[in-house]
C-alpha cells in the first residue's frame, strides 16, 4: 500500500476548505461583483447608487426642496444614495478579507459536525503554498480594487464637501 501524500490528504470537510471556500465565494452572486472586469464592477456599483436614489432622494427633497436648492437636494441625495454602494462594499470587503485569512494562515480551523467540536488542522507545506499564491495572485488584487474604490468615493464625498460648503 502506498503512503498518502499530504497533499491528497486533509481532514477538513470539503465545504469548509479555504481553497473550496474561496470559489464559492468567488462563484456567488454577490461576491463575484469583485473579479469582474473593471466596465462591469463600476456599472453595478453605479446601478446601486441610481437605487440608493430611490430612498435618498425623497428624503433629501424634504430638507432641500429641489426647486429652491437644487445644488444641496442633488449633493444630499447623491451622498445618502451613496450609503448603499458603502455598505455594499462593505460587505464585499469583509467577505474577500476573510477567504484572504483562511488561505493564508497555516491553520485550518473547522467544525466535524456542529458549533461544539471545533478542530484545527495544520496546513502541509504544499497547501499552504498553494493557498498563499491563491492569495498572492487571485485574492488580493480584489481587495485592493475595494480598497481603490472606497479611496475614490472618499475623494467624491471630499469633493461633494467642499462644493456643500462654497455654495
Amino acid at each position: 500500500m502506498m503512503p498518502e501524500s499530504s497533499v491528497s490528504f486533509c481532514p477538513v470537510p470539503e465545504e469548509q476548505q479555504p481553497l473550496n471556500e474561496y470559489e464559492q465565494l468567488k462563484e456567488s452572486w454577490l461576491f463575484n461583483w469583485a473579479v469582474q472586469n473593471p466596465w462591469q464592477y463600476a456599472r453595478k456599483l453605479t446601478w446601486v447608487w441610481g437605487l440608493g436614489w430611490l430612498i435618498a432622494g425623497p428624503i433629501a427633497s424634504t430638507s432641500f426642496p429641489f426647486n429652491k436648492y437644487p445644488l444641496h437636494f442633488a449633493l444630499a441625495a447623491a451622498g445618502g444614495a451613496l450609503i448603499f454602494v458603502v455598505l455594499l462594499l462593505l460587505r464585499l470587503y469583509s467577505g474577500w478579507s476573510y477567504i484572504c485569512d483562511r488561505l493564508y494562515r497555516e491553520t485550518v480551523t473547522y467544525e466535524e459536525s456542529g458549533w461544539y467540536d471545533g478542530q484545527t488542522w495544520e496546513k502541509s507545506t504544499e497547501i499552504l503554498q498553494r493557498d498563499r499564491l491563491v492569495v498572492t495572485y487571485q485574492v488580493k488584487p480584489v481587495l485592493q480594487r475595494l480598497k481603490k474604490t472606497f479611496v475614490f468615493l472618499a475623494v467624491f464625498v471630499a469633493l461633494g464637501s467642499v462644493t456643500w460648503v462654497i455654495v
